[in-house]
């Protein structure tokens, strides 16, 4: 039987989707543990210029390959510079972060991303999600909070969060507000312009705000880890994430998709152990099994 005649039943395709969100949260989180690790090397201007050229270039030559180029994709250049200062703002502050703050503190604040993408669609879009998603998003931020402030409420009531954690949450509302606006600014082109143009926007917004630390930077001199970081970064969290993301959301509910944020903390953790890294205390198992009391409810919600 030839390639092409190869079908899949709608539950197989489904059950591929599911498999393709959970190599997304996989390769998400490692791209917190690797960044960790080269955090403090390379300027976070400077290291996610690196990926976003190394990730234009690539998603550029898919574009050449798939279609005509077309300058109808790139109408309205102003609304990828929106996107890309969004979704740049995300990346910066995530390198910022990990500076001070451990991976899977980072990757849980990340779970913190649906319940703002979730304010974000309603403040403008005028979208809401259910009664129960909303509950369950609400509850699964509760579990999160939770870790972030280690189970101690003295440190909710005084708000005692640290630098990096605080300043990558600015971050996730950057990324909650690119997923928002996605819909609002496209204008017919496909996902794969989109993300092109997007990508295009988020260098050229770097280089003009982040020249100096750009060019100051001792390329020649970072190590060949750094440097594989960048490109696994580059490759795999962002242009192979992409793909998957695209794959997943023609099968699978924005809801499902979303569930699967849930789920990267936990890999950040296995990761971070993998890599010599020490594993969370007990006392913050309450919050981790909130989160994925959350996760398997999304997962199996009928209503999305």
């Amino acid at each position: 039987m030839s390639p092409k005649q190869i079908t899949f039943f709608p539950e197989q395709r489904v059950l591929v989707a599911h498999l393709a969100m959970l190599l997304f949260s996989v390769l998400v989180s490692l791209s917190f543990v690797l960044g960790a690790k080269v955090a403090n090397s390379i300027a976070p201007l400077a290291i996610t210029f690196a990926r976003f050229c190394i990730a234009m270039v690539l998603i550029g030559a898919v574009y050449r390959m798939r279609a005509k180029i077309s300058l109808l994709d790139f109408q309205s250049p102003w609304r990828f510079l929106i996107l890309g200062f969004c979704i740049s703002t995300y990346f910066v502050l995530m390198f910022e972060g990990l500076k001070t703050a451990q991976p899977v503190s980072m990757s849980v604040v990340f779970t913190l991303t649906p319940l703002l993408a979730g304010f974000f669609d309603y403040l403008v879009v005028g979208r809401k999600m259910s009664k129960s998603v909303t509950v369950a998003v609400i509850l699964g931020a509760f579990g999160a909070v939770w870790i972030i402030f280690e189970g101690n409420l003295n440190r909710v009531l005084d708000f005692d969060v640290g630098y990096g954690e605080l300043i990558f949450f600015v971050g996730c509302a950057g990324h909650a507000l690119y997923a928002s606006l996605i819909p609002r600014l496209n204008k017919g082109e496909t996902p794969l312009a989109q993300t092109l143009g997007t990508l295009i926007a988020c260098s050229f917004i770097l280089l003009l705000f982040g020249s100096q630390s750009i060019s100051s930077n001792e390329w020649k001199d970072l190590s060949l880890f750094v440097w594989a970081t960048i490109f696994y970064l580059a490759i795999f969290a962002t242009a192979s994430s992409f793909f998957l993301i695209q794959f997943a959301t023609r099968r699978l509910s924005s809801v499902k998709v979303m569930a699967y944020t849930y789920a990267i903390p936990f890999w950040v953790a296995y990761f971070n152990w993998l890599f010599g890294g020490g594993m969370p205390e007990m006392k913050l198992l309450w919050g981790a099994l909130l989160i994925v009391c959350v996760l398997f409810f999304l997962l199996n919600n009928k209503e999305y």
